[in-house]
């Protein structure tokens, strides 16, 4: 029931302009991820949005992002709502906004399932995009709550496809975690980042990947693998 009626409203919901792309952003802020950790995490994701291969992506795509902050069961909250990117300047203030959201929680379990619910009841606010991802990043396997594979029949069922990137500083295996039991949909992929200070560049190679493959590259083989292989940072303030 709960599938058919987040359907329902999901066709109901018409946009004035139809995009290619709706990504919600999962972030992270369980117990283990410290301050420090939380700023690597929001100015590497603000600053991979100023980068000019993933913001020109975005704006093609006429795409609608979703950030949302969530630790333990229960423990979930939308920092940014569904924001339509336009325009590099789009681009620009939802950089700023990221870069500026404070932390809702500390000292709380991880519950990876509850999140992906939980961004599921957000799908409804959204534009009607041929595209549905969510991108999920943590430092650790799920503890609490529903099991992150139990989404996988309804996040099937609405056609939302969910990535990861594993920031493995404390669980060296999270990596093969994610890839058995969180993402999901046909060229559904995991990126490693060995510690958060590699956060910055693995979330920038991971958004090139998710926003460009169908609108410039193509099958998946063709997809950046590493940081060394995706295109380089374009300066806005040239455009």
């Amino acid at each position: 029931m709960r599938v058919i009626l987040l359907a329902l409203c999901l066709l109901a919901s018409l946009p004035a302009r139809a995009c290619d792309l709706a990504l919600a952003l999962a972030v992270d802020i369980s117990g283990s991820v410290d301050p420090t950790e939380y700023e690597i995490q929001m100015q590497g994701l603000a600053n991979a949005m100023r980068d000019g291969v993933v913001a020109e992506a975005l704006v093609r795509a006429e795409a609608a992002v979703l950030l949302v902050q969530w630790t333990g069961t229960s423990r979930q909250e939308v920092t940014i709502p569904w924001t339509r990117v336009r325009s590099y300047q789009d681009a620009e203030d939802l950089a700023q906004r990221i870069e500026t959201a404070p932390r809702r929680w500390r000292n709380f379990s991880t519950a990876i399932g509850d999140a992906l619910a939980f961004v599921v009841d957000q799908w409804p606010d959204a534009p009607l995009c041929k595209r549905r991802i969510i991108d999920v990043s943590g430092d650790g396997s799920s503890n609490e709550g529903r099991a992150p594979l139990s989404m996988h029949p309804e996040l099937a069922a609405l056609g939302i496809a969910v990535n990861a990137l594993a920031i493995e500083e404390s669980e060296i295996d999270l990596t093969a975690y994610f890839w058995e039991n969180l993402i999901r949909g046909e060229g559904a992929f995991v990126v490693t980042a060995n510690t958060f200070e590699d956060y910055p560049d693995r979330i920038r190679m991971k958004l090139i990947r998710e926003v460009t493959a169908q609108i410039s590259c193509g099958p998946p083989e063709c997809w950046p693998r590493n940081v060394s292989d995706a295109p380089q940072p374009v300066d806005l303030a040239r455009r």
